[in-house]
Parts: structure tokens; sequence; C-alpha cells
């Protein structure tokens, strides 16, 4: 099992979790910022970017796995960890099962609930599509909600359609099981960063006021102007938020 990943820079480490069906390097804007005064430890999730790809089902509980392995390897001890999407929820599921070793948290343009009886089916449905498809129509197909009208989606929609279909479809399924990080979310006890997008159709941003208020002294940035990926689509808005996390985590 290979997990490619990026190791930028020195000092406090920070993780980043990228979400579906992306890789790495969409935390770009953030490794080019933030690399210059922490160490900034972005991976490829299983079946995604330039890591092993295994066909199947990936559920959210083997990403944190892989994320707890990697961090041993790298001796990385406490992170702040950041994840957007379903690299939120993976961020959930980490500080489920080891809290100690998390200092701070990014929950981006994400949401804890689990899935619905419609929303299983749809995410396995999905799942057989790519396999028959591949990813071209699927990303042409949601181009217009991960990014907002006007910003450029370039980025997203290369890796969009550059994610491996068997990885993609294995998280799909995956996340379709997914367990409700609802209650947990009361239990959070590290600085807690929530961002979302103001236009986000998948994570709107009721769901964002709705896990501030549930996390305890959690702070709430909402982009204007940016859609699922505010990270890329206002990338100086969204650093200035996570930079007042980092700066409470360590000072």
């Amino acid at each position: 099992m290979f997990i490619a990943y990026d190791d930028v820079g020195s000092g406090n480490p920070v993780v980043l979790v990228h979400g579906h069906p992306f890789d790495r390097s969409m935390w770009r804007p953030q490794v080019e910022r933030f690399g210059r005064s922490h160490r900034m430890i972005v991976p490829d999730l299983r079946g995604y970017g330039e890591s092993t790809v295994i066909p199947g089902k990936t559920t959210l509980d083997v990403f944190a796995q892989d994320i707890a392995d990697l961090l041993d390897r790298l001796g990385a001890g406490r992170v702040v960890l950041g994840g957007l999407s379903m690299g939120g929820q993976i961020v959930m599921e980490a500080y489920r099962r080891f809290p100690d070793r998390i200092s701070g948290l990014l929950l981006a343009d994400t949401f804890p609930g689990a899935e619905t009886p419609e929303g299983v089916k749809a995410r396995n449905d999905m799942a057989d599509r790519l396999l028959r498809e591949g990813m071209g129509p699927y990303a042409d197909e949601v181009q217009w909600k991960m990014v907002a009208p006007g910003n450029d989606s370039e980025h997203v929609m290369h890796m969009m359609k550059n994610a491996p279909p068997e990885g993609a479809a294995a998280a799909l399924r995956g996340r379709a099981e997914r367990p409700d990080y609802t209650e947990s979310l009361r239990e959070i006890s590290v600085p807690t960063l929530i961002v979302v997008g103001r236009l986000d159709e998948y994570t709107p941003v009721h769901e964002a006021e709705r896990m501030h208020a549930l996390i305890p002294g959690s702070t709430l940035a909402v982009i204007e102007g940016a859609a699922h990926m505010p990270n890329l689509e206002r990338p100086a808005e969204f650093n200035a938020a996570f930079e007042r996390l980092l700066n409470t985590v360590w000072g």
C-alpha cells in the first residue's frame, strides 16, 4: 500500500486531507502560503492521485488509519488536521479515533450526518456509473456546483477528470456507510475552524452554522463568492481564516 504525499517546510505540522474526487494538489495555495512557517503534510488518499488504487469499497475509518500510519512514519506528533468535503468527514473520523494526536481542526465544506437511504442508493449508483463511464461525464455535470460561476475551474476539472474511477467508486461506496458524527462534534475540545463557501450547494451555509453551534468554541468563516472549493476559489480569504486558526493553536 503506497500513499503519495508532499512534506513541505518545517515547524508545527499541518495535515490537509483532500475531498472527492480530487488529489493533494487541491491544497497548493495553502502549501505555498503556510509552507514558509509550518510543516505542511498533504497526502493523496488511497485510490486517488498517485496513491495505490484498491477497488471495491474504502470506508472512512480506513482513510483515517492511513493518515495515522503516515503520521507515524513521518514522526509528526500532534498536528492541526484539516479536510474539505469527504476530507472533512475523514477528519471527523480521525478525531474520534485518535484525538490525542490532534491539536486543532479545519472542517471545510463538509457535514457530519450519516447518509440517507436515498443517498446510499445515489452514491452506489454513482460508483457504478464512474466504473462504466469514467470520470469525464461526471466532472462536466458537477463543475458548476464545485466552483462558482466566474471562478477558475481549470485545476478542479483536471483533478476530477484524472481521478482513478476505481478509487473514486470505492470511496463513494464506503462513504455511503459512514456513521453519524453529529453528536461526537460536541466532544471536540481543540480549536476548530469551520469554513464554507457562501454559494456551496453540496454543503450549504446552514450546515456549517449547525456544526459551529455544536462544536464548543469553534469559529465559522463564510467565504463570499465561493462554492464548494473556497480554498481554491478564494485562497486569500480562506488562508486568512486558516492563519487565525493556526495562530490560535500555536500563537
